[in-house]
């Protein structure tokens, strides 16, 4: 029998399918609900230094002694914690469909087995990538339990992969993936009406929008800095759908986002067009160089190099600046360069507040970030103007009892 969440229901959507709108006034920073994860995993660079259940960060953990792997805060997490299960997110979920009997608390309004699924729409790259996971599930499990046929696999792993949500942290650092079913009923807007936060494994949804009843809940599958076109390449690629929002068809921002710089004579449109598909390029191929190599000096030396290039055609507030200016500040960061990665963040903050939606994260993860840097170089005055700002916004998007937000007025109160 379906279940319900106070506030809420469940309805179509014109266009979009299944949705979820509210049946009653929600106030800007009011949390709509809060979920459970259905599944959830720990990711792997995260180790040792989370509870592989909780996801509690202490410096109190003890490894497991039968997987030698997974480290847990007490004993009633590991023995709350499934089998350790690698990575992928899906062996979770088909663990727990064959343990389950009874509807889970996360499965009000959808279950899990009704989750979209797109294994018709993948491409060939992405059908060999799920090939391949399936494969090592059969590896890893075939010897200690019956699976499932194989189109069966097809579709779960193809729900999981479009479900699944990215646990992140105060600074948006990955920490790891799960599954939420009442959660994937939340459509996708470029003017998202709420945001998705974590408080440990769980997920809460809260109002960045005053709304009344029968407005649609709607998140950002994406970052949503970008242009409208490839902001829907993303969605097309990901999602296998594109976004039809006002903002979408408007473009109203896409201007500013790729705005060019001032000179006496006027940048010739097969110039900034050029200028367009070399950003591209270059975001792609430092993505790989990182995720292959990670050589520190040598990224930070793409990024000056693409910075000096664009330079001469954007501007700095172009969006393609500002995401090679924040990957500057990131690597900056691991090398402890922290008057780099000041020089870069504070780049970006002017623009960032003008191309985000309110109440954005990616926003206040910078002034947090800048505040801890601050904070570093002893300069106090600094440092408690941008953790102030970071609270302002951490309190409309977490809520006023988040542990974050604890965190940060003990760090407003020292200074």
């Amino acid at each position: 029998m379906m279940g319900s969440i106070k506030g809420l229901e469940r309805f179509d959507s014109p266009g979009k399918g299944r949705g979820l709108r509210v049946t009653r006034p929600f106030k800007v920073g009011e949390l709509l609900f809060s979920c459970p994860a259905y599944s959830h995993v720990l990711s792997v660079k995260e180790r040792g230094c989370y509870c592989e259940f909780c996801f509690t960060r202490t410096q109190h953990l003890a490894r497991c002694g039968k997987c030698k792997k997974a480290f847990y805060c007490n004993v009633k997490c590991q023995v709350r914690k499934h089998p350790f299960l690698k990575v992928i997110s899906a062996k979770h979920v088909y663990f727990l469909q064959k343990m389950q009997k009874e509807r889970c608390v996360c499965e009000k309004m959808l279950l899990i087995g009704e989750m979209q699924s797109h294994t018709e729409d993948e491409d060939n790259e992405k059908r060999e990538m799920t090939e391949a996971d399936i494969a090592r599930f059969h590896r890893f499990y075939s010897k200690h339990l019956d699976v499932p046929d194989h189109k069966e696999l097809l579709t779960l792993f193809s729900q999981v992969g479009c479900n699944g949500f990215t646990i992140e942290d105060d600074e948006l650092s990955h920490l790891g993936t799960a599954v939420y079913p009442d959660m994937a009923l939340i459509n996708h807007s470029c003017l998202p009406s709420v945001i998705v936060t974590y408080k440990g494994t769980s997920a809460e949804v809260r109002a960045v929008q005053d709304m009344k009843p029968g407005d649609e809940v709607l998140i950002s599958y994406i970052d949503l800095l970008y242009p409208t076109d490839d902001r829907n390449n993303r969605l097309r690629e990901s999602y296998y759908f594109l976004c039809d929002c006002q903002e979408c068809k408007s473009k109203s921002k896409d201007k500013a986002k790729l705005k060019v710089r001032k000179q006496s004579d006027s940048i010739e449109p097969d110039v900034i067009n050029n200028m367009v598909r070399y950003a591209r390029k270059t975001i792609r191929e430092f993505q790989e160089f990182k995720h292959t190599k990670n050589i520190l000096h040598e990224l930070l030396e793409m990024c000056e190099q693409s910075l000096e290039e664009m330079g001469a055609v954007f501007d700095d507030s172009n969006v393609y600046m500002l995401h090679m200016m924040y990957q500057a500040m990131g690597i900056c960061m691991y090398m402890q360069d922290l008057d780099g990665a000041i020089r870069y963040g504070e780049k970006l903050l002017k623009p960032y507040s003008h191309l985000y939606p309110p109440y954005s994260l990616n926003v206040s993860s910078v002034y947090l970030k800048l505040g801890r840097l601050y904070l570093g170089l002893e300069r106090q005055s600094a440092c408690t103007s941008a953790l102030k700002k970071a609270m302002a916004i951490m309190e409309v998007a977490h809520g006023k009892d988040h542990f974050y937000i604890e965190e940060l007025r003990k760090m407003i109160a020292q200074k």
